[in-house]
Protein backbone atom coordinates (compact mmCIF):
# COMPACT_ATOMS: atom_id res chain seq x y z
CA UNK A 1 0.00 0.00 0.00
CA UNK A 2 2.61 2.18 1.08
CA UNK A 3 3.91 1.58 -2.76
CA UNK A 4 0.67 2.87 -4.21
CA UNK A 5 0.65 5.99 -1.50
CA UNK A 6 4.30 7.21 -2.92
CA UNK A 7 2.74 6.73 -6.33
CA UNK A 8 -0.15 8.90 -6.05
CA UNK A 9 2.12 11.43 -3.85
CA UNK A 10 4.82 11.64 -6.72
CA UNK A 11 2.27 11.96 -9.63
CA UNK A 12 0.77 15.20 -7.25
CA UNK A 13 4.33 17.11 -6.91
CA UNK A 14 5.10 16.86 -10.17
CA UNK A 15 1.94 17.36 -12.29
CA UNK A 16 0.97 19.84 -10.72
CA UNK A 17 2.96 23.01 -11.48
CA UNK A 18 6.24 23.66 -9.15
CA UNK A 19 9.52 25.62 -10.02
CA UNK A 20 11.81 22.37 -9.67
CA UNK A 21 9.76 20.13 -12.35
CA UNK A 22 6.86 19.97 -13.29
CA UNK A 23 5.38 17.57 -15.96
CA UNK A 24 1.19 17.29 -16.71
CA UNK A 25 0.85 13.67 -17.87
CA UNK A 26 2.44 12.89 -14.13
CA UNK A 27 -0.89 14.28 -12.47
CA UNK A 28 -3.36 11.03 -13.54
CA UNK A 29 -0.58 9.03 -11.45
CA UNK A 30 -2.50 10.87 -8.71
CA UNK A 31 -6.08 9.66 -9.00
CA UNK A 32 -4.86 5.92 -10.49
CA UNK A 33 -2.42 5.78 -7.39
CA UNK A 34 -6.10 6.35 -5.65
CA UNK A 35 -8.01 4.13 -7.23
CA UNK A 36 -5.19 1.57 -6.85
CA UNK A 37 -5.20 1.72 -3.01
CA UNK A 38 -9.06 1.78 -3.14
CA UNK A 39 -9.39 -1.75 -5.43
CA UNK A 40 -5.89 -3.32 -3.45
CA UNK A 41 -7.28 -2.71 -0.24
CA UNK A 42 -8.36 -5.46 2.24
CA UNK A 43 -11.70 -3.12 3.84
CA UNK A 44 -13.08 -0.12 3.35
CA UNK A 45 -11.36 1.38 6.45
CA UNK A 46 -7.78 0.78 4.77
CA UNK A 47 -9.11 2.02 1.93
CA UNK A 48 -10.04 5.41 3.69
CA UNK A 49 -6.90 5.12 5.25
CA UNK A 50 -4.17 5.24 2.87
CA UNK A 51 -6.54 7.59 0.25
CA UNK A 52 -6.57 10.09 3.19
CA UNK A 53 -2.41 9.35 3.78
CA UNK A 54 -1.79 9.65 0.04
CA UNK A 55 -3.86 12.68 -0.45
CA UNK A 56 -2.54 14.52 2.39
CA UNK A 57 1.20 13.80 1.29
CA UNK A 58 0.17 14.84 -2.16
CA UNK A 59 -1.29 18.41 -1.13
CA UNK A 60 1.43 19.19 1.57
CA UNK A 61 3.18 19.09 -1.39
CA UNK A 62 0.96 21.28 -3.34
CA UNK A 63 0.20 23.76 -0.36
CA UNK A 64 3.11 24.37 1.30
CA UNK A 65 3.39 28.04 -0.01
CA UNK A 66 1.02 28.46 3.07
CA UNK A 67 3.81 28.99 5.60
CA UNK A 68 5.15 32.25 3.98
CA UNK A 69 2.26 34.52 4.23
CA UNK A 70 1.27 33.11 7.93
CA UNK A 71 4.67 33.27 9.24
CA UNK A 72 6.18 36.48 7.32
CA UNK A 73 3.53 38.37 6.86
CA UNK A 74 0.92 36.87 9.53
CA UNK A 75 3.51 37.54 11.70
CA UNK A 76 2.71 34.28 13.63
CA UNK A 77 5.51 32.09 14.76
CA UNK A 78 7.37 28.89 12.87
CA UNK A 79 5.71 26.41 15.27
CA UNK A 80 1.85 28.02 14.18
CA UNK A 81 2.90 28.67 10.76
CA UNK A 82 4.21 25.24 9.72
CA UNK A 83 1.56 23.00 10.83
CA UNK A 84 -0.89 25.03 8.50
CA UNK A 85 -0.49 23.60 5.28
CA UNK A 86 -0.03 20.47 6.98
CA UNK A 87 -3.66 20.48 8.73
CA UNK A 88 -5.09 22.29 5.80
CA UNK A 89 -4.06 18.65 3.33
CA UNK A 90 -5.27 16.30 6.15
CA UNK A 91 -9.16 18.24 5.82
CA UNK A 92 -9.22 18.27 2.30
CA UNK A 93 -7.70 14.70 1.83
CA UNK A 94 -10.82 13.33 3.62
CA UNK A 95 -12.32 13.94 -0.17
CA UNK A 96 -9.58 11.78 -1.58
CA UNK A 97 -9.82 9.38 1.26
CA UNK A 98 -13.51 9.06 -0.01
CA UNK A 99 -12.50 8.59 -3.08
CA UNK A 100 -10.30 5.57 -2.66
CA UNK A 101 -13.17 4.35 -0.57
CA UNK A 102 -15.98 4.55 -2.91
CA UNK A 103 -13.65 2.79 -5.89
CA UNK A 104 -13.19 0.24 -2.82
CA UNK A 105 -16.88 -0.71 -2.89
CA UNK A 106 -17.40 0.02 -6.73
CA UNK A 107 -14.81 -2.33 -7.69
CA UNK A 108 -16.42 -5.02 -5.86
CA UNK A 109 -19.61 -4.38 -7.84
CA UNK A 110 -18.39 -3.31 -11.58
CA UNK A 111 -15.49 -3.65 -13.62
CA UNK A 112 -13.50 -2.40 -16.71
CA UNK A 113 -15.51 0.59 -18.54
CA UNK A 114 -18.29 0.81 -16.03
CA UNK A 115 -15.47 1.32 -13.36
CA UNK A 116 -13.18 3.90 -15.11
CA UNK A 117 -16.81 5.74 -16.20
CA UNK A 118 -18.02 5.86 -12.64
CA UNK A 119 -14.33 6.70 -11.13
CA UNK A 120 -14.90 10.01 -13.55
CA UNK A 121 -18.11 11.11 -12.10
CA UNK A 122 -17.03 10.29 -9.00
CA UNK A 123 -13.79 12.56 -9.31
CA UNK A 124 -15.74 15.54 -10.71
CA UNK A 125 -18.43 16.07 -7.94
CA UNK A 126 -15.69 15.21 -5.67
CA UNK A 127 -14.07 18.93 -6.91
CA UNK A 128 -17.24 20.25 -7.39
CA UNK A 129 -17.66 19.51 -3.56
CA UNK A 130 -14.18 21.00 -2.82
CA UNK A 131 -15.35 24.14 -4.55
CA UNK A 132 -18.21 25.12 -2.82
CA UNK A 133 -18.32 22.95 0.62
CA UNK A 134 -16.95 25.56 3.55
CA UNK A 135 -16.12 28.38 1.78
CA UNK A 136 -14.32 25.88 -1.17
CA UNK A 137 -10.80 25.32 -1.66
CA UNK A 138 -10.72 23.93 -5.46
CA UNK A 139 -6.67 24.71 -5.38
CA UNK A 140 -5.92 21.24 -7.19
CA UNK A 141 -8.35 20.29 -9.51
CA UNK A 142 -6.89 17.72 -11.48
CA UNK A 143 -7.61 19.37 -14.78
CA UNK A 144 -5.58 22.52 -14.13
CA UNK A 145 -2.20 20.63 -14.01
CA UNK A 146 -2.49 20.42 -17.79
CA UNK A 147 -3.30 24.32 -18.19
CA UNK A 148 0.59 24.59 -20.12
CA UNK A 149 -0.89 22.03 -22.39
CA UNK A 150 -3.44 23.94 -24.37
CA UNK A 151 -4.98 21.47 -26.65
CA UNK A 152 -5.46 19.07 -23.25
CA UNK A 153 -7.90 21.88 -21.76
CA UNK A 154 -9.99 22.24 -24.65
CA UNK A 155 -11.97 19.97 -22.71
CA UNK A 156 -13.54 22.67 -20.63
CA UNK A 157 -15.06 24.87 -22.85
CA UNK A 158 -17.64 21.90 -23.15
CA UNK A 159 -17.62 19.80 -19.89
CA UNK A 160 -16.06 22.59 -17.31
CA UNK A 161 -13.01 22.37 -15.25
CA UNK A 162 -14.27 19.80 -12.57
CA UNK A 163 -15.96 17.98 -15.83
CA UNK A 164 -13.01 17.89 -17.39
CA UNK A 165 -11.20 16.43 -14.44
CA UNK A 166 -13.05 13.44 -14.19
CA UNK A 167 -12.71 12.49 -18.07
CA UNK A 168 -8.48 13.01 -16.68
CA UNK A 169 -9.80 10.45 -13.71
CA UNK A 170 -11.33 8.20 -16.36
CA UNK A 171 -8.19 8.11 -18.46
CA UNK A 172 -5.72 7.42 -15.06
CA UNK A 173 -8.10 4.32 -14.04
CA UNK A 174 -8.58 3.03 -17.37
CA UNK A 175 -4.60 3.04 -17.33
CA UNK A 176 -4.67 0.97 -14.64
CA UNK A 177 -7.02 -1.30 -15.87
CA UNK A 178 -5.90 -2.28 -19.23
CA UNK A 179 -3.78 -5.15 -18.74
CA UNK A 180 -6.91 -6.88 -17.25
CA UNK A 181 -9.52 -5.57 -18.85
CA UNK A 182 -9.38 -5.31 -23.17
CA UNK A 183 -11.92 -2.77 -23.58
CA UNK A 184 -10.47 -0.70 -21.24
CA UNK A 185 -7.73 -0.16 -23.76
CA UNK A 186 -9.66 0.98 -26.45
CA UNK A 187 -11.09 3.37 -24.15
CA UNK A 188 -7.66 4.28 -23.41
CA UNK A 189 -7.29 5.03 -26.88
CA UNK A 190 -10.38 6.49 -27.81
CA UNK A 191 -10.92 8.93 -25.17
CA UNK A 192 -7.17 10.14 -25.39
CA UNK A 193 -8.03 10.66 -29.36
CA UNK A 194 -10.72 12.43 -28.46
CA UNK A 195 -8.86 15.06 -26.15
CA UNK A 196 -6.28 15.20 -28.31
CA UNK A 197 -8.16 15.53 -31.55
CA UNK A 198 -10.69 17.77 -30.22
CA UNK A 199 -7.74 20.23 -28.17
CA UNK A 200 -6.01 20.95 -31.57
CA UNK A 201 -9.36 20.99 -33.57
CA UNK A 202 -10.89 24.03 -31.41
CA UNK A 203 -6.92 25.71 -30.73
CA UNK A 204 -6.24 26.00 -34.40
CA UNK A 205 -9.57 27.20 -35.48
CA UNK A 206 -11.12 29.02 -32.71
CA UNK A 207 -11.86 32.69 -33.83
CA UNK A 208 -9.48 34.46 -31.43
CA UNK A 209 -11.50 38.01 -32.50
CA UNK A 210 -10.73 41.32 -33.61
CA UNK A 211 -7.99 42.82 -31.39
CA UNK A 212 -8.61 46.38 -31.10
CA UNK A 213 -9.09 46.89 -27.56
CA UNK A 214 -5.71 47.93 -25.87
CA UNK A 215 -4.83 46.63 -22.40
CA UNK A 216 -1.70 47.57 -20.35
CA UNK A 217 -0.78 45.38 -16.83
CA UNK A 218 1.48 47.42 -15.01
CA UNK A 219 2.99 45.23 -12.17
CA UNK A 220 3.95 47.08 -9.63
CA UNK A 221 6.73 44.67 -7.71
CA UNK A 222 5.64 46.21 -4.24
CA UNK A 223 7.57 44.80 -1.16
CA UNK A 224 4.54 43.25 0.51
CA UNK A 225 6.13 44.26 4.07
CA UNK A 226 5.91 47.66 3.34
CA UNK A 227 2.94 48.06 1.48
CA UNK A 228 0.56 48.96 4.65
CA UNK A 229 3.22 51.41 5.80
CA UNK A 230 1.68 55.19 5.60
CA UNK A 231 5.28 56.98 4.86
CA UNK A 232 5.35 54.12 1.68
CA UNK A 233 1.77 55.37 0.25
CA UNK A 234 3.34 58.24 -1.66
CA UNK A 235 6.06 56.05 -3.25
CA UNK A 236 3.70 53.22 -4.23
CA UNK A 237 1.49 55.74 -6.05
CA UNK A 238 4.42 57.08 -7.69
CA UNK A 239 5.86 53.94 -8.98
CA UNK A 240 2.28 52.81 -10.33
CA UNK A 241 2.34 56.41 -12.33
CA UNK A 242 5.65 55.91 -13.90
CA UNK A 243 4.80 53.03 -15.03
CA UNK A 244 1.66 53.59 -16.74
CA UNK A 245 2.62 56.60 -18.46
CA UNK A 246 5.60 54.41 -20.13
CA UNK A 247 3.22 51.81 -20.92
CA UNK A 248 1.35 55.17 -22.36
CA UNK A 249 4.06 56.49 -24.39
CA UNK A 250 5.19 53.00 -25.92
CA UNK A 251 1.67 51.95 -26.47
CA UNK A 252 -1.44 54.13 -25.78
CA UNK A 253 -3.55 52.01 -24.21
CA UNK A 254 -7.54 52.33 -23.55
CA UNK A 255 -6.93 50.90 -19.94
CA UNK A 256 -4.40 50.42 -17.66
CA UNK A 257 -5.09 47.73 -15.13
CA UNK A 258 -3.21 47.94 -11.16
CA UNK A 259 -3.44 44.74 -9.17
CA UNK A 260 -5.41 44.20 -5.99
CA UNK A 261 -4.99 46.55 -3.34
CA UNK A 262 -2.21 47.88 -5.50
CA UNK A 263 -3.30 51.63 -3.71
CA UNK A 264 -3.15 50.30 0.00
CA UNK A 265 -5.23 53.27 1.20
CA UNK A 266 -9.01 54.45 1.15
CA UNK A 267 -9.44 55.51 -2.65
CA UNK A 268 -12.64 56.79 -2.22
CA UNK A 269 -11.88 59.43 0.12
CA UNK A 270 -10.49 63.09 -1.55
CA UNK A 271 -6.81 62.86 -0.14
CA UNK A 272 -3.40 64.11 -1.78
CA UNK A 273 -2.74 60.28 -2.44
CA UNK A 274 -6.14 60.04 -4.62
CA UNK A 275 -5.74 63.27 -6.22
CA UNK A 276 -2.10 62.10 -7.78
CA UNK A 277 -4.11 59.42 -9.32
CA UNK A 278 -6.98 61.42 -10.64
CA UNK A 279 -3.84 63.89 -12.26
CA UNK A 280 -2.52 60.44 -14.01
CA UNK A 281 -6.03 59.31 -15.25
CA UNK A 282 -6.76 63.26 -16.61
CA UNK A 283 -3.40 64.22 -17.96
CA UNK A 284 -2.78 60.61 -19.24
CA UNK A 285 -6.01 60.35 -20.55
CA UNK A 286 -5.99 56.82 -19.53
CA UNK A 287 -8.65 54.98 -18.00
CA UNK A 288 -7.66 52.58 -15.02
CA UNK A 289 -8.78 49.74 -12.85
CA UNK A 290 -7.06 49.35 -9.20
CA UNK A 291 -7.31 47.47 -6.59
CA UNK A 292 -7.70 49.49 -2.85
CA UNK A 293 -10.27 48.30 0.46
CA UNK A 294 -12.91 50.35 0.75
CA UNK A 295 -15.65 51.26 3.19
CA UNK A 296 -19.39 52.03 3.67
CA UNK A 297 -20.90 53.77 6.47
CA UNK A 298 -23.52 52.17 8.24
CA UNK A 299 -24.33 54.34 11.30
CA UNK A 300 -22.62 58.09 11.06
CA UNK A 301 -23.21 58.94 14.66
CA UNK A 302 -21.63 55.60 16.30
CA UNK A 303 -18.99 55.60 13.22
CA UNK A 304 -19.97 52.14 12.40
CA UNK A 305 -18.56 51.01 8.75
CA UNK A 306 -18.22 48.10 6.66
CA UNK A 307 -15.12 47.28 4.55
CA UNK A 308 -14.59 45.66 1.27
CA UNK A 309 -11.77 44.54 -1.15
CA UNK A 310 -12.60 46.82 -4.01
CA UNK A 311 -11.13 47.37 -7.86
CA UNK A 312 -12.21 50.82 -8.66
CA UNK A 313 -12.25 51.89 -12.23
CA UNK A 314 -10.79 55.50 -12.14
CA UNK A 315 -12.08 56.89 -15.87
CA UNK A 316 -10.55 59.75 -17.82
CA UNK A 317 -11.43 62.28 -16.18
CA UNK A 318 -10.76 60.85 -12.39
CA UNK A 319 -13.87 60.41 -11.42
CA UNK A 320 -14.47 56.60 -9.98
CA UNK A 321 -18.45 55.82 -10.43
CA UNK A 322 -18.01 52.05 -10.83
CA UNK A 323 -16.66 49.32 -8.84
CA UNK A 324 -16.33 45.53 -8.09
CA UNK A 325 -16.56 43.96 -4.42
CA UNK A 326 -14.74 40.73 -3.96
CA UNK A 327 -17.52 38.33 -3.57
CA UNK A 328 -15.30 35.32 -2.05
CA UNK A 329 -13.12 36.15 0.48
CA UNK A 330 -10.58 34.47 1.75
CA UNK A 331 -10.92 32.62 5.39
CA UNK A 332 -8.05 33.63 7.78
CA UNK A 333 -7.05 36.20 5.18
CA UNK A 334 -9.78 38.58 4.59
CA UNK A 335 -12.16 37.69 7.30
CA UNK A 336 -12.12 35.58 10.53
CA UNK A 337 -14.04 32.93 10.57
CA UNK A 338 -15.33 31.95 14.23
CA UNK A 339 -13.68 35.14 15.41
CA UNK A 340 -14.76 35.23 18.92
CA UNK A 341 -13.17 31.51 19.19
CA UNK A 342 -9.48 32.16 17.50
CA UNK A 343 -6.73 33.23 19.07
CA UNK A 344 -4.89 35.02 16.76
CA UNK A 345 -5.92 37.67 14.70
CA UNK A 346 -6.55 37.63 10.68
CA UNK A 347 -3.70 36.78 8.33
CA UNK A 348 -3.55 39.75 6.57
CA UNK A 349 -2.15 43.49 6.63
CA UNK A 350 -4.58 45.23 5.53
CA UNK A 351 -7.70 47.83 6.80
CA UNK A 352 -9.54 45.04 8.55
CA UNK A 353 -12.41 42.03 8.29
CA UNK A 354 -13.69 42.04 5.03
CA UNK A 355 -17.35 41.68 3.83
CA UNK A 356 -18.39 40.17 0.58
CA UNK A 357 -19.71 41.82 -2.13
CA UNK A 358 -23.18 41.39 -3.98
CA UNK A 359 -24.70 42.26 -7.23
CA UNK A 360 -21.43 42.97 -9.06
CA UNK A 361 -21.88 44.01 -12.63
CA UNK A 362 -18.86 43.76 -15.20
CA UNK A 363 -16.86 47.36 -15.44
CA UNK A 364 -17.75 49.03 -18.67
CA UNK A 365 -14.75 50.91 -20.46
CA UNK A 366 -15.79 52.46 -24.12
CA UNK A 367 -18.43 50.17 -24.08
CA UNK A 368 -16.27 47.16 -23.62
CA UNK A 369 -17.64 44.76 -20.28
CA UNK A 370 -15.15 43.92 -17.81
CA UNK A 371 -16.03 41.06 -15.63
CA UNK A 372 -13.47 40.95 -12.76
CA UNK A 373 -11.97 37.92 -10.65
CA UNK A 374 -10.07 39.38 -7.49
CA UNK A 375 -7.07 37.39 -6.26
CA UNK A 376 -8.33 33.69 -5.87
CA UNK A 377 -11.74 34.12 -6.97
CA UNK A 378 -10.39 32.83 -9.92
CA UNK A 379 -10.63 29.27 -8.75
CA UNK A 380 -13.99 29.38 -8.71
CA UNK A 381 -16.14 29.05 -12.09
CA UNK A 382 -19.22 29.91 -10.93
CA UNK A 383 -17.76 33.51 -10.27
CA UNK A 384 -16.56 33.79 -14.25
CA UNK A 385 -20.02 32.15 -15.17
CA UNK A 386 -21.74 34.90 -13.30
CA UNK A 387 -19.45 37.79 -14.62
CA UNK A 388 -20.07 36.84 -18.31
CA UNK A 389 -23.87 35.79 -17.78
CA UNK A 390 -24.38 39.65 -17.05
CA UNK A 391 -22.48 40.28 -20.39
CA UNK A 392 -18.77 40.11 -19.74
CA UNK A 393 -16.80 40.04 -22.67
CA UNK A 394 -13.43 40.18 -21.20
CA UNK A 395 -12.18 38.52 -18.01
CA UNK A 396 -10.41 40.33 -15.70
CA UNK A 397 -8.23 38.79 -13.05
CA UNK A 398 -6.38 41.35 -10.04
CA UNK A 399 -4.10 39.56 -7.48
CA UNK A 400 -1.38 40.16 -5.34
CA UNK A 401 0.50 36.75 -5.44
CA UNK A 402 3.57 38.41 -3.31
CA UNK A 403 2.13 36.68 -0.17
CA UNK A 404 3.48 33.36 -2.29
CA UNK A 405 6.66 34.15 -2.66
CA UNK A 406 9.35 32.44 -4.96
CA UNK A 407 6.73 29.18 -4.41
CA UNK A 408 4.77 27.13 -6.94
CA UNK A 409 1.39 29.18 -5.89
CA UNK A 410 1.90 31.98 -8.39
CA UNK A 411 1.83 29.48 -11.14
CA UNK A 412 -0.81 27.23 -9.97
CA UNK A 413 -3.06 30.28 -9.76
CA UNK A 414 -2.36 31.23 -12.92
CA UNK A 415 -3.19 27.85 -14.07
CA UNK A 416 -5.93 27.46 -12.51
CA UNK A 417 -7.39 31.21 -13.85
CA UNK A 418 -6.40 29.61 -17.26
CA UNK A 419 -8.95 27.77 -17.12
CA UNK A 420 -11.43 30.35 -16.63
CA UNK A 421 -10.68 31.43 -20.11
CA UNK A 422 -11.28 28.24 -21.91
CA UNK A 423 -14.53 27.45 -20.35
CA UNK A 424 -15.95 31.10 -20.99
CA UNK A 425 -14.41 31.75 -24.03
CA UNK A 426 -13.21 34.81 -23.49
CA UNK A 427 -9.52 36.53 -23.13
CA UNK A 428 -8.21 36.89 -19.83
CA UNK A 429 -5.95 39.82 -18.78
CA UNK A 430 -3.99 39.16 -15.48
CA UNK A 431 -2.67 42.16 -13.45
CA UNK A 432 -0.40 41.20 -10.03
CA UNK A 433 1.28 42.86 -7.76
CA UNK A 434 5.06 40.75 -8.38
CA UNK A 435 3.86 38.20 -10.97
CA UNK A 436 2.99 36.34 -12.66
CA UNK A 437 0.61 38.92 -15.25
CA UNK A 438 -0.29 37.87 -18.29
CA UNK A 439 -2.75 37.22 -21.06
CA UNK A 440 -4.17 34.50 -21.85
CA UNK A 441 -6.57 34.08 -24.84
CA UNK A 442 -10.15 32.25 -25.31
CA UNK A 443 -8.05 28.66 -25.94
CA UNK A 444 -6.12 29.14 -22.67
CA UNK A 445 -2.47 30.60 -24.83
CA UNK A 446 -0.79 32.35 -22.93
CA UNK A 447 0.01 35.20 -25.50
CA UNK A 448 2.38 37.57 -23.14
CA UNK A 449 3.62 36.73 -19.72
CA UNK A 450 5.41 39.23 -17.15
CA UNK A 451 8.66 38.18 -15.46
CA UNK A 452 7.65 37.71 -11.56
CA UNK A 453 9.46 40.01 -9.19
CA UNK A 454 10.08 42.88 -11.55
CA UNK A 455 8.62 45.88 -11.68
CA UNK A 456 6.90 46.30 -15.91
CA UNK A 457 4.29 47.03 -17.59
CA UNK A 458 3.01 44.35 -20.42
CA UNK A 459 1.03 45.51 -23.39
CA UNK A 460 -1.21 43.58 -25.97
CA UNK A 461 -4.61 44.63 -27.91
CA UNK A 462 -7.09 41.88 -26.85
CA UNK A 463 -10.76 40.91 -28.38
CA UNK A 464 -14.06 41.87 -26.77
CA UNK A 465 -16.21 38.14 -27.45
CA UNK A 466 -19.66 38.06 -26.56
CA UNK A 467 -19.93 33.96 -28.42
CA UNK A 468 -20.71 31.56 -25.55
CA UNK A 469 -19.45 28.50 -25.10
CA UNK A 470 -21.18 24.81 -24.74
CA UNK A 471 -20.04 24.55 -21.41
CA UNK A 472 -21.39 28.05 -20.52
CA UNK A 473 -25.27 27.29 -21.61
CA UNK A 474 -25.20 24.13 -19.95
CA UNK A 475 -23.59 24.74 -17.14
CA UNK A 476 -26.74 23.98 -14.54
CA UNK A 477 -27.44 20.52 -16.64
CA UNK A 478 -23.92 19.21 -16.71
CA UNK A 479 -23.63 19.80 -12.82
CA UNK A 480 -27.13 17.83 -12.11
CA UNK A 481 -26.06 15.69 -14.16
CA UNK A 482 -22.69 14.88 -12.67
CA UNK A 483 -24.55 14.85 -9.29
CA UNK A 484 -27.34 12.58 -10.49
CA UNK A 485 -25.16 10.08 -11.79
CA UNK A 486 -22.63 9.62 -8.80
CA UNK A 487 -25.57 9.51 -6.70
CA UNK A 488 -27.39 7.27 -8.76
CA UNK A 489 -24.34 4.81 -9.54
CA UNK A 490 -23.02 4.63 -5.36
CA UNK A 491 -26.87 4.17 -4.85
CA UNK A 492 -27.17 1.21 -7.28
CA UNK A 493 -23.58 -0.45 -5.54
CA UNK A 494 -24.61 -0.33 -1.99
CA UNK A 495 -28.33 -1.47 -2.86
CA UNK A 496 -26.55 -4.39 -4.83
CA UNK A 497 -23.74 -4.92 -1.71
CA UNK A 498 -26.83 -5.00 0.74
CA UNK A 499 -28.98 -7.63 -1.21
CA UNK A 500 -25.73 -9.74 -1.61
CA UNK A 501 -24.96 -9.77 2.03
CA UNK A 502 -28.65 -10.33 2.80
CA UNK A 503 -28.71 -13.60 0.43
CA UNK A 504 -25.97 -14.45 2.08
CA UNK A 505 -26.76 -14.40 5.30
CA UNK A 506 -29.89 -16.07 4.58
CA UNK A 507 -27.95 -19.01 2.87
Amino acid sequence: MLTLVLIATVGAWIGFANPIFHFPLAALAFPLGLAWIGLRATSGKNALKYGWLAGTLAAIGCYYWMVIPVQIYGGLPWFIALPCPVLLAAVMSLYFGLFSLGMYHAGKQIDGVPLCLLAGFAWATMEMLMGTLFSGFPWTTLSSAFASWPFAIQGASVLGAYGLSGVFAMLAVALLLYSTYRSTLWFTVGLTACLTVFGFYRTMTFDTGNADFSVSLIQGNVDQGKKWVPAYQAATVKKYSKLTLEAMRDHKPALAIWPETAMPFYLQNMTPLRKGVEILAREANVNIITGSPAYHVTDMKKNNYVLYNRAWLMDTTGRTTQHYDKEHLVPFGEYMPFEEWMPFEKLVQAAGNFLPGSDNQPLKVNGVALGVLICYEAIFPELAQKQVERGASILLNISNDAWFGDTSAPQQHLNLSIMRAVEQGRWLARSTNTGISAFVDPVGRIVAMGTQFQAESLSLSIAPLSEMTLYHRIVGWLTFFIYTMTIAAFGFISYTAIRYKGNKNNV
